[in-house]
């Protein structure tokens, strides 16, 4: 764990403030509710369940305590709702906004609602904190928006053109995110986030990402479907490095606010290398899966290779990621062999 991180976190149990998380029902945003809830803060959630859980919010419940519990106020609304989310951010100190509709091929299907909530939802969120007066507004950035740009590893000042609607989306929440700083004075901070993996991802549905979607596949003995030729490669984040990530952010010296920054381990791990880590990592909590991958054709949208430069981030931030691919899925795997059968 980074100094910085320890310095951070031991400020702020001794000195609770209130958080509100955007998308709070959802894999990240749950993630960071329990994290926050267990570190003594008041959090306030907002989320309209349409990619997030109830079931989620029911877990965070059960792993913190009824006192932490109690410091948790829950707003059922949707951020194209601006007054959904003035009345969220009232007297909050710090904003991790989170929520957004995720997925390059959703994207593709429906363009217009990924514009409506990724767009119109982040101005609406981010005119709701400007005027609220809040400390800092730290947002989930993508690294979708690298798009062509083909060289590795990715460095937060260089990309290309976008690949798909939801790419477009998160690059313009960075425009709007400058805009704010250069007209209003208003400060920000966003993570560009690399294939996030951990607990209370959902495995369900044509969106699905693929760590949960190929562990289901196992745990169920069904054929695990690679998009190519399983030589893509991605750089996979645990989801203790991105809460550690927006919570440095949401308390960043100065000169760390205003800039995006890469969240991710800074490693490239291929579809076929990911197939064998899932598999042993499932044999090692007894479950046996002896099936060969099937290969499909590649996905359109996708770029073929992905690597982060994180450089910048430990830097600025005092970033240091905990766990590689290997480690997180170790840690992650009680989890999907109780949750995803």
């Amino acid at each position: 764990m980074s100094i910085r991180y320890q310095e951070v976190t031991a400020k702020l149990q001794t000195e609770p403030k209130v958080w509100l998380v955007t998308g709070c029902a959802g894999f990240i945003g749950s993630n960071l509710l329990e994290t926050l809830l267990r570190m003594g803060q008041k959090v306030v959630g907002l989320d309209n369940f349409a990619t997030g859980h109830q079931y989620n919010l029911d877990e965070v419940k059960k792993t913190v305590t009824p006192e932490q519990w109690e410091n948790f106020v829950f707003h059922e609304g949707d951020i194209r709702d601006l007054d959904a989310c003035r009345k969220a951010v009232q007297g909050a100190n710090y904003v991790l906004h989170q929520a957004a509709l995720g997925s390059v091929p959703r994207s593709l299907s429906d363009p217009i609602t990924t514009n409506s909530v990724n767009i119109d939802g982040f101005l609406n969120m981010l005119v709701a904190a400007r005027d609220a007066q809040v400390q800092s507004f730290v947002y989930a950035a993508s690294s979708s928006t690298y798009g062509d740009h083909e060289a590795l590893p990715k460095v937060e000042d260089r990309i290309g053109r976008p690949l798909s609607p939801y790419a477009v989306t998160k690059y313009v929440n960075e425009l709007y995110a400058d805009v704010f700083t250069r007209a209003y004075g208003f400060g920000s901070v966003g993570l560009r986030y690399f294939n996030v993996f951990g607990k209370r991802q959902d495995p369900n549905g044509a969106y699905a990402a693929v760590i949960p979607k190929w562990v289901a596949a196992m745990i169920r003995g069904e054929d695990v479907v690679v998009n190519g030729d399983g030589e893509t490669s991605r750089d996979f984040c645990f989801i203790d490095n991105v809460v550690q990530a927006n919570i440095l952010a949401a308390l960043a010296q100065p000169d760390g606010i205003n800039q995006v920054y890469n969240v991710a381990f800074n490693a490239r791990t291929s579809l076929n290398e990911l197939f064998e880590y899932l598999a042993k990592a499932l044999g090692n909590n007894g479950i046996v899966y002896d099936k060969q991958p099937v290969y499909s054709e590649f996905r359109a949208g996708d770029v073929r290779h992905s690597q982060a430069d994180i450089s910048k981030a430990k830097n600025l931030l005092g970033y240091e990621p905990m766990h590689n691919i290997v480690q997180g899925l170790e840690v992650s795997m009680p989890w999907y062999t109780q949750f995803l059968r």
